[in-house]
């Protein structure tokens, strides 16, 4: 089995990484040509990707998945229009391969200009959500990379016929050295055919796992290839005693109930000791379907609170359960994200610019946010089209991954007889 399965790993890269070179001689016309019969048969095959999606559903319920893996399972009308729309908003990116990032002449004469190009091949993993494949997908076509999707058997149904809808628009476009290999779909969903994949580093550039804290670590410990962690959302919001109350209930639900199962989704609150009529507030979070989960300090002034433990604080719960604590200072409110911050995304409400600065000065994720909706985490949002995911990591790109990360550079040396002394 071992050897089957490193037979098939070894043929799928081969085939992405010569597929690869085929993307390079595309102009942007070309690349957005496929991108547009994408975005097009989606909309034409919405029945039948309902259809297909409504298999993993059934089967993700007789297997008992979470409210939160459902939710991110789940393809309907408006789910498919969306993913239309994110390939139209790919296409309207500006394609960054070609990009001249430096041009310049040296004393000597030589005449040096780097240029963005496409990575290679990147083989992203990801847990439940379909729409992954359109979005990495078309990322990685404009950006002129092959890309290898392995999704989790929750959604193979789905994955299956959204992968073949790309490769139907690569044939029907029959762009000169380009075939449908630089969409590849690893159909076989055992985990152990996963870890061969890890060890071809000549034939993969990057690897880019989405999903549980035991993903990441998985593909962490097996991979000889570098790996660009988008690691789990544990995200943290400071109520400051120095906020605008007419904005805080808004910002909350919305961080927090608008869709819990997502990443940017609010998990930690922490309310300085003298916000007015803390009581209050949380009754209101509760009425908007909030489940209040509190240490010491809240279920004494909130007693319909379930005690919150200390792994909570740390858990990415993915649905409508909140921890939260009582600070009595900005100082402690940040000792506790410092503590059980995931490195995604942190947030103050707060009017006071000093205790602003400081927050945005001495925490270090890769977001932080003021006075808003924790729910604006998203390469969408931040204007890059869609995503590969968000990176928790500090290396090559942190917070969404979009278009532009998915190339490196080139730079070009032009001499006339020049020799080094």
């Amino acid at each position: 089995m071992a050897d089957e399965n490193t037979n098939y790993a070894k043929s799928l890269a081969t085939k992405a990484k010569l597929a690869s070179r085929g993307l390079k001689g595309l102009t942007t016309l070309e690349k957005n040509s496929v991108l547009k019969r994408v975005e097009e048969l989606l909309l034409e095959n919405e029945s039948a990707i309902i259809e297909k999606n409504k298999i993993d559903m059934k089967n993700g319920q007789e297997k008992g998945l979470s409210s939160a893996m459902m939710d991110r399972l789940l393809l309907d009308s408006k789910r498919i229009k969306n993913m239309a729309k994110s390939i139209e908003e790919i296409r309207n990116l500006p394609d960054p391969v070609g990009e001249v990032v430096r041009g310049t002449i040296l004393p000597n004469g030589l005449e040096l200009l780097t240029k963005r190009v496409p990575i290679g091949v990147v083989m992203t993993i990801f847990e439940s959500r379909p729409n992954v494949i359109i979005d990495i997908a078309s990322l990685s076509f404009k950006s002129g990379n092959a890309c290898i999707l392995r999704g989790g058997s929750e959604a193979f149904h789905s994955n299956l016929i959204l992968s073949s809808l790309f490769h139907q628009a690569i044939e029907e476009k029959k762009l000169p050295g380009v075939t449908k290999d630089v969409v590849t779909f690893v159909e076989n969903t055992n985990r152990e055919a996963m870890v061969p994949f890890f060890q071809l580093d000549d034939l993969i550039d990057v690897i880019v796992p989405r999903g549980g804290e035991a993903l990441i670590r998985f593909v962490s410990e097996n991979s000889k290839i570098p790996v660009i962690k988008h690691d789990k959302g544990v995200t943290n919001l400071y109520l400051s005693n120095h906020a605008n109350p007419n904005i805080v209930l808004p910002i909350l639900v919305n961080s927090k109930v608008q869709r819990p199962g997502v990443c940017n989704a609010l998990e930690n609150l922490l309310i300085h000791k003298d916000y007015p009529n803390i009581k209050n507030l949380l009754e209101s979070l509760e009425s908007n379907g909030v489940q209040i989960l509190g240490d010491a300090s809240v279920t004494k002034v909130f007693p319909s609170a379930k005690p919150a433990s200390e792994d909570d604080f740390y858990t990415e719960f993915l649905d409508t359960r909140l921890s939260v604590k009582i600070v009595n200072s900005l100082s402690e409110a940040m000792e506790n994200i410092r503590k059980y911050s995931s490195g995604h995304t942190e947030c103050i409400l707060s009017e006071d610019i000093t205790e602003i600065q400081t927050f945005q000065k001495e925490l270090d994720s890769a977001a932080i946010f003021v006075n808003c909706s924790t729910r604006f985490h998203d390469g969408g949002e931040y204007g890059l089209g869609a995503e590969v995911g968000i990176s928790t990591g500090k290396l090559h790109v942190r917070g969404p991954m979009g278009l532009i990360h998915l190339t490196t550079t080139t730079t070009y040396v032009t001499g006339s007889g020049q020799v080094r002394v």
